[in-house]
């Protein structure tokens, strides 16, 4: 019934032909856009929707602008927005024409469905304004660091992510993958030095499936071995806006230690 998109370390999926696609099968699109606020595709801003019903932005601290925690839900199409309106507060609807009785008092509301309590505090909303005109120039900045590190890491033993032409990333994490043709070190290895070195890295991410509550419903190991072989290699290098080309180098000449 739905397919959501995942725009994976802020580079956005291929949204015109997932669309194409939906038309063809019947099927609806959420964009999971979390890693992708202040991203473009097709010289668009991601979020806008032309390719889907909703897209979704995660607010959450480590995220380019944070709220402290929560996110947000945009979409073109007022009766979705309506809904996500009422099922962020429990369900419940002051609108006289969804009532199924007449108010009894200005204080009247009703509850129409199950929802959620799922609404940002005014204090998160502020939070979150308060960077958004700082977002581009966040953008700018990783865009430098990054190219900054595909240069510098190019003799190393390591795959750098690739960015398509369709989109412009928000470039949200910047993933290596250890190349096992070329260092016999592992990723665990890798990984462990450059925590001993004292360099923040992280892995992005334990396959969906190979989680508890997933292998309880039948999944296995090799169901998807494209995602398991990624996972095998990936570590998560520093980027952030901050980041001083003093950092930087000392997390390249780290990751060339690590691989030899």
């Amino acid at each position: 019934k739905a397919v959501i998109p995942v725009h994976f370390s802020g580079q956005s999926a291929d949204m015109k032909a997932i669309a194409g696609l939906g038309a063809k099968y019947g099927f609806r699109i959420v964009e999971d856009a979390s890693h992708a606020i202040g991203g473009k595709y097709l010289e668009e801003p991601v979020g806008r929707c032309t390719y889907s019903d909703i897209t979704v932005f995660s607010l959450h601290p480590v995220k380019i602008i944070t709220s402290g925690e929560g996110g947000l839900a945009l979409t073109n199409d007022r009766r979705l927005a309506d809904r996500m309106a009422r099922l962020r507060t429990h369900g419940i609807t002051r609108d006289r024409a969804q009532m199924s009785a007449a108010p009894e008092g200005s204080w009247y509301y009703e509850m129409i469905e199950l929802g959620y309590n799922y609404r940002l505090t005014d204090m998160q909303a502020a939070l979150g304004l308060s960077q958004m005109d700082r977002l581009d120039r966040y953008i700018t900045a990783r865009h430098e660091l990054a190219h900054r590190y595909d240069e510098m890491l190019r003799d190393l033993a390591v795959i750098t992510p690739k960015r398509g032409g369709h989109s412009h990333s928000a470039l949200h994490l910047y993933v290596i993958q250890v190349d096992g043709t070329r260092t016999n070190r592992s990723r665990r290895e890798v990984f462990e030095a450059l925590r001993a070195s004292g360099i923040g890295v992280n892995v992005h991410y334990i396959p969906v499936h190979l989680q508890p509550v997933y292998r309880a419903r039948g999944f296995k190991p090799g169901d998807f071995p494209a995602c398991e072989e990624y996972y095998s290699r990936a570590i998560t290098i520093p980027l952030y806006a901050t980041l001083s080309r003093q950092q930087q180098g000392r997390v390249v000449e780290a990751l060339r230690s690590a691989l030899t």
